[in-house]
């Protein structure tokens, strides 16, 4: 499926430039306040920079003001974009659902834009029918670059591990963040975070470690380019698209200057990912395991504390002896983090392809109840213990057969389980590709459930999350050693 996001890395990737070239005719900028003097000022400037460009972001304002003329102009100018070089609307667009509508198809149909800015204020619904379409995408409005966005954005909420922090707050800007994640379904949505706030996209990156950020405020705002790619960028260099408007459609010679602005951002870039190998604030845990990022290192934390991982002596269901016991059944005394740990399931679910969600009982169904609900997912449940009367349904919720489910539990070991409920689930006509758990134990569930032609995707490991707790000194190493010795016999 080519979605807006994977059209932009072709593009990033293509031009090798994070540079977004802003189109903004502003009245002073024209020797008259014409809709056609604005669109010659903006094809003026495409046809100099479409070279080096990574994206074009014209500025709906600037040709409204115009009246008829400007919409007209507008439309023009996103159609003498070269295919294949994305444009961002940037209206900040933002109303109930029926209204949305309307102003995705002025955006996406009536002038052709690729994505579009929009406000996040209404919430979901509100958002929703700017996402439906992959191949069209959406900035969210997070952190704006105007001094005024501390108004509001940064006003403090509950924080959702406060089982670890309860002293900790996340600032609403951090929350719209995180919901981000949890309605990117469609591989179409990206934040924007001003590069005026340094700080800001620091703590956004931690929350969203993949998404694009779109990041305005460089030139004439006062954003410190270096800053803003040090706080923002992804770890493989990405991830951060840098607006400049002004700076470049005012200078003498805008090729000459996009090209220069181009050269700068690629050294500033160069220069960040040199200084990160071997730099000692690397993430203690390996650079492509999650629990590189805060979000996911303060989780495995959390697991500690509240006894869900557990270490000392125990009997397994196998009658092994275990020096480790995982129980997440106890997520349900802490909602907060019961809830972060649905969060962490639904990257994991978003990349698979599925009808409904099917809950182990009995420890992944509030798990599964939780992704359900941050996912919008429809859910069923295969029974322990069918019914003898009422229904005597096997299978609980609603469903069709030839249906997919992705099976959700909380964890592996032999996989036994496993087979059990997706028998159930097959003996309904329900097709199950995907097992989706919090914690892989590593005893051999993986391996029988790919003889079997099931896919097991894992939020953690438990040896990285031994590893991890290893490097910050969370677990005596006597422990840490035995579980090891425990996997390998296993």
């Amino acid at each position: 499926m080519n979605t807006f996001i994977s059209l932009l890395e072709d593009r990033v990737r293509e031009v090798n430039s994070l540079l977004c070239v802003g189109l903004d005719p502003h009245p002073q900028d024209l020797p008259a306040p014409t809709a056609e003097l604005a669109c010659r000022f903006c094809l003026r400037l495409i046809e100099s920079t479409s070279d080096l460009a990574a994206a074009y972001k014209p500025n709906a304002a600037f040709f409204e003001a115009l009246g008829p003329e400007g919409f007209s102009a507008l439309r023009e100018v996103i159609a003498a974009v070269p295919d294949g070089l994305p444009v961002i609307l940037d209206a900040k667009r933002g109303d109930i659902a029926s209204t949305a509508r309307a102003y995705a198809q002025a955006a996406f149909q009536i002038l052709g834009a690729n994505a579009l800015t929009v406000n996040p204020y209404l919430g979901r619904d509100a958002v929703k029918p700017f996402l439906d379409d992959p191949a069209k995408g959406v900035f969210l409005l997070c952190k704006t670059s105007n001094p005024g966005s501390a108004d509001l954005q940064d006003l403090q909420v509950k924080n959702l591990t406060k089982v670890l922090n309860p002293s900790q707050s996340l600032t609403v800007y951090e929350h719209v963040a995180r919901l981000a994640q949890t309605w990117n379904k469609n591989d179409n949505l990206g934040l924007v975070v001003g590069a005026t706030h340094p700080e800001a996209l620091r703590r956004v990156r931690a929350v969203a470690p993949d998404v694009w950020i779109l990041a305005p405020g460089v030139g004439a705002q006062g954003g410190d380019l270096q800053a803003a790619l040090k706080a923002g960028l992804r770890n493989d260099g990405l991830g951060l698209l840098v607006p400049v408007s002004r700076g470049i459609a005012r200078a003498e010679d805008p090729f000459q200057a996009a090209e220069e602005l181009r050269a700068t951002i690629n050294r500033e870039v160069k220069k960040i990912q040199e200084s990160k190998v071997g730099s000692e604030q690397m993430p203690v845990a390996s650079p492509h395991s999650r629990l590189s990022t805060p979000e996911y290192a303060e989780l495995a934390d959390a697991l500690l504390v509240t006894g869900c991982v557990r270490f000392g002596e125990f009997t397994l269901k196998s009658g092994l002896l275990s020096p480790v016991y995982i129980d997440l059944r106890r997520l349900v005394a802490y909602p907060d983090l019961l809830a972060q740990v649905a969060s962490v399931y639904l990257p994991l679910l978003q990349g698979l392809s599925f009808d409904h969600l099917a809950a182990l009982p009995y420890a992944a169904l509030p798990i599964a109840t939780a992704v359900s609900l941050q996912g919008d997912w429809s859910m069923v449940y295969p029974r322990k213990e069918v019914k003898t009367y009422g229904t005597k349904a096997p299978i609980e919720g609603l469903y069709n057969p030839g249906e997919r489910v992705v099976v959700i539990d909380d964890l592996t070991t032999t996989g036994g389980s496993k087979f059990e409920a997706i028998e159930k689930l097959a003996t309904a006509g329900l097709r199950v590709r995907d097992v989706v758990v919090l914690i892989d134990r590593q005893s051999g569930a993986g391996v029988e459930l790919e003889k079997r032609g099931y896919r097991l995707h894992a939020v953690f490991t438990l040896t990285e999350l031994l590893d991890y707790w290893e490097s910050v000194d969370r677990v005596p190493d006597e422990q840490i050693s035995a579980v090891r010795e425990f996997l390998e016999l296993t």
